[in-house]
């Protein structure tokens, strides 16, 4: 399933809070970065809850536990309960319950949260490949996972069993930077084994059904700061998403987005869900948000016009994407950007 390649940012007359009835927030660079809130976060997700909106938190992450992940949000002024936490440790345990029978072994290579996960869903977790697992899970198992485990994954993988892995988001922020996530284990033991797993993560479907069974969710908007999983994962699972620019995405990278990379909205942090989105319009060759026109030159991207950066952020995009078609933006919009302050 696919949607129509976007060419511009949506306007939306509500607050994105009334206008959806559930968020599906990430974590890491949108609600926090190294264990602390962002910006105006806690007030703003306080203001969503109150005026009726559902809020659903979803990571690939699945190192943690729903408790675990619930009581962090809590600690920072965000009351949290378990059954708003999704995480990819719960869709790859559904995933290898429908291959498998109730009872059945997997060997885990990761952490608590994927251990949890799969006695939800009525299998065993066990730790070595010579305790006839049955299939082998991998998810991120923290900066102190030790290198054996990989081992024994690949011992498991090559005797026949089938290997599934959480997610596959090659890096992970933390407080120090950016650290190797799952996927570079998973890359470890690909490269090993020679095998491929199945994987349940963002932005896969697996992940996205798991989410929407868990929430009900009618009318979700996805919240992401991350192009290649929370916005990806919207446009696979044909749902609106807002991009905020508090974690990984920049400018620069949000211009030369491909089509299933293109956000709905785009915002600052996430008071842009309590606000209306405004609309970008064509004006003659170009674009319009706000004070800012923008056009696709034959060799670069041109802004005029003064007033809020994320308006003319938003008219770039459009003359970006408009220009770029199926492709990437290949056009220099560094002296736009610049004269925007981003």
């Amino acid at each position: 399933m696919s949607q129509a390649v976007r060419t511009r940012p949506d306007g939306s007359g509500q607050a994105l809070s009334e206008a959806y009835d559930t968020a599906l927030l990430d974590l890491d660079g949108v609600v926090y970065a190294g264990g602390s809130a962002i910006a105006y976060a806690v007030e703003s997700l306080s203001t969503a809850r109150a005026g009726g909106m559902h809020l659903a938190y979803v990571t690939n992450n699945a190192l943690r536990t729903p408790d675990t992940v619930a009581a962090h949000l809590t600690a920072l002024g965000i009351p949290t309960e378990a059954g708003d936490v999704i995480t990819s440790a719960q869709a790859v345990a559904r995933l290898i319950s429908e291959q498998l029978p109730a009872g059945a072994r997997v060997l885990v290579i990761g952490g608590e949260g994927l251990r949890v996960a799969l006695r939800e869903r009525g299998l065993e977790p066990v730790e070595s490949a010579d305790d006839d697992p049955a299939a082998v899970v991998q998810g991120y198992g923290g900066p102190d996972l030790p290198w054996g485990r990989f081992a024994e994954a690949c011992y498991a993988i090559a005797r026949g069993v089938p290997w599934f892995a959480s997610n596959t988001d090659l890096t992970i922020p933390s407080a120090r930077g950016i650290a190797p996530g799952n996927g570079a284990a998973v890359q470890v033991v690909r490269i090993a084994t020679g095998a491929e797993p199945q994987v349940a993560g963002k932005p896969l479907p697996p992940m996205h059904r798991e989410t929407i069974l868990r929430t009900g969710a009618e009318r979700p908007l996805v919240v992401g700061d991350r192009l290649d999983t929370d916005i990806e994962g919207a446009f696979n699972g044909v749902v609106d998403s807002l991009l905020v620019l508090t974690g990984v995405t920049d400018g620069a990278q949000l211009l030369a987005a491909l089509p299933q990379h293109r956000p709905t909205y785009v915002d600052a942090d996430l008071r842009g869900m309590l606000t209306g989105q405004p609309k970008v319009v064509e004006a003659g060759t170009g674009f319009r948000c706000g004070g800012w026109t923008a056009t696709a030159g034959p060799e670069r991207l041109e802004l005029d016009g003064e007033g809020g950066a994320l308006d003319g952020l938003r008219a770039l995009c459009a003359a970006a994407w408009t220009a770029a078609g199926e492709g990437s933006c290949e056009l220099d919009g560094e002296k736009a950007l610049a004269r925007l302050g981003l």
